[in-house]
């Protein structure tokens, strides 16, 4: 099964969140998956299957527990593969952040030439923003 494939399934999505948050028992994840998704223990075993079978997580036994975890190996692959698209969000995020501080520097001169803007000292001997309302 392609990565995609695996991924694009919420309830296994939903597994590998949980699982990033370290090392679960089949039982803690079906418990979870079982009330956020309103399916069967089989169903959310075979999720499970799914995940280990195409790689993404490994499994080992603890007695009568399986605990799962998550094998990063697959997600590197997604991520090299994602590489070449990443410059799409990169350059507009990028240009977000200028956006936001080029609004900030304007609403800075802008309080500055209303008078109301400014530091001044507080009790505590810290410099506070003084606000236009005071």
């Amino acid at each position: 099964m392609h990565a995609f494939d695996v991924l694009g399934d919420p309830v296994r999505r939903r597994i590998l969140e949980l699982l990033a948050e370290g090392e679960q028992t089949s039982g803690a994840v079906t418990a979870v998956v079982r009330q956020e998704f309103a399916i069967s223990q089989p169903a959310v075993s075979q999720h499970l299957r799914v995940l280990r079978e195409s790689g993404f997580t490994t499994v080992r036994a603890e007695g009568a527990r399986r605990l799962y975890a998550v094998d990063a190996a697959p997600l590197r692959e997604v991520d090299v593969w994602l590489e070449r698209f990443r410059g799409f969000w990169e350059q507009r995020l990028d240009a977000l952040g200028t956006e936001l501080a080029r609004g900030e520097r304007s609403r800075r001169l802008r309080g500055g030439a209303q008078g109301g803007g400014g530091t001044r000292q507080c009790a505590a001997g810290t410099e506070d923003e003084e606000s236009s309302d005071d």
